[in-house]
């Protein structure tokens, strides 16, 4: 029986379908204003192999992954550039679809885009003020927090310690300094849509649950993205869609760990990433399967909730471990025996139920390619016995479960069998102790003159850098890493 650890419970706990047969998973998609980089790609490959499974047990998966293609840092490059944020964001969906293909990432049954579904998310907003759960101000549309009782169930944190670790100076056209903007008014040089509020756009948290509602319906079984989603994008999601329908919006929520550089969380806005397009360039030797093979092979050597540190090395350690794999496909291409009416050792059904028993312990691949590192040294064991019969089906066992995974998809022939060496500088403009205490005295200036938003978009750009900042009541504010 497939377990999953939920987010909401902080259980692991059966799968639970809406529908017998059917899953209905969401994933929050990309934020497309640049390229995708090895945290977006583990992220992808992670869904793509839960999936993969779900198939595997012969469930039918309606996957969900959209596009946010409207974001003030999408209008940002666009103005810096002197681009439409049109322009932007349809260059870097065409980007992201790119390498998902070279990793081997199946397309979702929907990829929506935020900016199609507009009138989705104007229907959940008005429905949430003639409800009492929203309140319109100036041209802009706020959900009212302390209308939702239940607002902190998904990060299980107390509504009263969100309000202490709140700001001091709020928008004072705010009821309560936690409420979130559902629609934004129009400003300069920006794009917006016309609505009962005026010309604006939406706020980000609206559109995910406008988009998976629309997909999936009001309640669905899963609902995946990064730990640094939890708070406060999904738990957002869960107070305005709840608050709207009355009902569970997902069953089960899954959140996967950060990719890491010396132990740093990889992101953008610290400066420590490498893009996929790099990996890709930099390994040009390789034919693009045998790259996707190493890095889907490096990032599922790790358990999906467990951070995962990058490096030169890892990947070398990885492509060593295909190596072993492609050399034992080549001494069972080289054997000449009929193994059609060989009937099947029971020793392949104990590989199988291993693999699958870590695969249902919350999709634990890393378990899972012990699993198949042990069917591997049992094959190499019967060649070496001259039990040929019997090494070919459990290669071919070995290549169909890992399948499950994304590897093998290649012949033995086609792999490449050379040492991997990539040499890939380490990115410059990390965030030392520096810049962070720069960054927190400009938070300060832009709360002084209230200029919230620069003084939240600083305060993301921080937690994305793992640093996280609280404002006491005294006026003074606390650094945690």
């Amino acid at each position: 029986m497939l377990r999953i650890n939920n987010t909401l419970t902080r259980k692991k706990e059966p799968l639970k379908l809406q529908k017998p047969g059917e899953v209905s998973l969401y994933v929050c998609g990309a934020t497309v204003y640049d390229d995708c980089h090895i945290g977006h790609a583990r992220s992808a490959i992670i869904f793509d192999v839960m999936r993969n499974y779900l198939e595997y047990k012969g469930l039918s998966v309606r996957y969900v992954k959209n596009y946010t293609d409207v974001d003030d840092k999408i209008i940002n490059r666009a103005a810096k550039e002197k681009r439409t944020w049109r322009e932007v964001a349809d260059e870097f969906i065409v980007a992201y679809e790119r390498d998902m293909r070279r990793l081997g990432v199946k397309s979702p049954t929907v990829a929506p885009k935020a900016t199609d579904h507009i009138p989705e998310m104007i229907q959940l907003i008005e429905g949430l003020i003639k409800k009492g759960m929203a309140y319109a101000v100036a041209g802009d549309v706020y959900f009212e927090v302390n209308a939702f009782e239940a607002y902190g169930k998904l990060s299980h944190r107390n509504l009263d310690d969100l309000r202490a670790g709140a700001r001091v100076e709020v928008d004072e056209r705010k009821k309560n300094p936690l409420d979130f903007a559902l629609w934004k008014n129009s400003k300069p040089g920006e794009p917006t849509w016309e609505s009962p509020w005026g010309r604006g756009r939406p706020g980000w948290h609206i559109e995910c649950s406008a988009m998976g509602m629309k997909h999936l319906g009001e309640t669905f079984d899963l609902h995946g993205g990064g730990e640094d989603l939890v708070f406060p994008h999904h738990e957002n999601e869960v107070a305005q869609s709840e608050a709207f329908t009355g009902k569970n919006f997902a069953t089960c929520w899954i959140h996967h760990s950060f990719v890491t550089l010396d132990q740093e969380k990889m992101s953008k806005s610290l400066g420590n990433f490498f893009t996929v397009d790099q990996i890709f360039k930099k390994s040009s030797q390789f034919p693009e399967t045998v790259v996707s093979e190493v890095l889907r092979f490096y990032l599922l050597s790790t358990h999906y909730r467990s951070p995962i540190d990058f490096s030169n090395e890892s990947l070398k350690v990885a492509k060593s471990g295909l190596d072993n794999f492609y050399v034992l496909f080549q001494k069972i291409d080289e054997l000449s025996v009929d193994a059609v009416s060989v009937a099947e050792d029971p020793s392949l059904e104990k590989y199988q139920a291993r693999f699958e028993a870590a695969m249902d312990d919350d999709f634990n691949t890393a378990r899972a390619i012990g699993t198949l590192q042990e069917l591997r040294a049992a094959a190499n064991q019967f060649l070496k016995q001259g039990e040929y019969k019997e090494a070919i089906l459990l290669g071919k066992r070995l290549r169909a479960l890992g399948k499950v995974l994304g590897f093998f998809r290649l012949t033995a022939n086609n792999w490449r069998y050379q040492s991997w060496e990539l040499a890939l500088e380490k990115p410059e403009g990390r965030l030392d102790d520096e810049k962070i205490q720069a960054l927190i005295s400009e938070r300060n200036l832009a709360r002084q003159s209230k200029n919230w938003g620069k003084s939240d978009e600083i305060r993301k750009k921080l937690a994305d850098a793992g640093v996280i900042i609280e404002d006491r009541p005294d006026g003074t504010t606390r650094v945690k890493r």
